[in-house]
């Protein structure tokens, strides 16, 4: 027998979020199982516009010769590589009632080999996943404009396929971004922090109220989290609290981490404004230390409240399937990244 209570408006809208949430999240896990020769920058694009096609989110595109032109030296950096260039993918919500805005940046590295500093052969074989973060950030925003939520989101999803093609880029090359800031390039490895650091120079433009970064970014946060946990970095306390709060709420596990301020005079350089790397130790903190370098400041002058979110562990497992989660893809951060644009309702 169904309870009476199943009738209530309360239950019914509780189903409707949960179905949802569900199959954007499930998408999420569809786009990061497929294999890399079938999902890459201009593939990834494609599902994303068809999956998103008559719904209230509106997509636009950059191609390898408008990221040129915008001076997106990240993405068209890491792309050089490959013969499948990079695309940035920007993704529109605008309720006409959003009091708030809130920007999502996604790292999508449809298959990262290294590089010139290329990986082992062992740890390629799970890189089809390290476009995750722009898999999450896709799922989330459909979510958020199907649950309707009176709140602006707009994601940007930082595609590129870091190859070892004739031109791919060198350590000592120096690129500038899309805020103008030059990077001298130290390991090709490093790839992900320079697509998302066009991507956050983007959001930046659009001052929102918070920007939420979300990243396969590190093998350092796995060495101090696990494989199970996201480490948060932030520049604002009452943004991490938010986004811990709404991690807790939907069952995604975080963990906050510090951004030790030592660690970025390792990032000097002489030849640009900083290296994209610093010392070995504290590499997550380092990499976050990097991404802060390109979220601008708001109408106050004031840097943006920022969140990072390092999903290296959560986002692909390897092992058998535990609780809910399945083995391969697991969609970890769509229901976290919903929830804090929740909050903000």
């Amino acid at each position: 027998m169904i309870s009476a209570a199943a009738r209530t408006a309360a239950a019914k809208a509780a189903a409707r979020r949960a179905e949802i949430v569900a199959d954007t999240q499930a998408f999420a896990r569809d786009l990061v199982n497929t294999p890399p020769n079938d999902l890459f920058p201009a593939s990834f694009t494609d599902r994303v516009k068809k999956r998103l096609s008559g719904s209230k989110v509106k997509v636009s595109v950059l191609d390898e010769k408008q990221l040129a032109k915008a001076d997106c030296g990240g993405l068209v950096g890491v792309g050089r590589g490959s013969a499948r260039p990079p695309r940035l993918v920007t993704l529109s919500y605008k309720p006409a009632k959003a009091t708030k805005h809130v920007a999502i940046v996604g790292k999508g590295i449809t298959f990262d080999s290294g590089g010139l500093c290329i990986k082992p052969a062992q740890s390629m074989i799970t890189m089809k996943c390290d476009m995750a973060g722009a898999a999450a950030a896709a799922a989330a925003i459909e979510a958020v404009a199907r649950l309707e939520l009176p709140v602006a989101v707009t994601a940007y999803l930082c595609l590129a396929e870091n190859m070892t093609g004739s031109d791919a880029q060198r350590p000592g090359d120096v690129v500038t971004m899309h805020n103008g800031k030059t990077v001298e390039i130290i390991n090709t490895d490093a790839e992900g922090r320079l697509v998302m650091a066009d991507g956050l120079s983007f959001a930046s433009e659009l001052k929102p109220d918070a920007v939420v970064d979300i990243a396969t970014l590190t093998g350092a946060a796995m060495m101090a989290l696990g494989l199970r946990t996201t480490a948060v970095l932030s520049n604002d306390e009452e943004a991490s609290q938010r986004m811990l709060a709404a991690a807790e709420r939907v069952g995604e596990r975080q963990w906050p981490m510090p951004l030790n301020e030592e660690l970025r005079k390792a990032m000097d350089s002489e030849v640009a404004d900083v290296k994209h790397t610093g010392e070995r130790q504290g590499g997550m903190i380092t990499a976050a230390l990097f991404l802060r370098e390109f979220v601008g400041a708001g109408e106050d002058g004031v840097q943006l409240p920022w969140v990072h979110l390092d999903i290296a562990g959560p986002a692909f497992n390897e092992g058998s399937a535990y609780g809910y989660t399945p083995k391969g893809a697991t969609g970890h951060g769509v229901r976290s990244l919903v929830g804090f644009v929740e909050a903000h309702a």
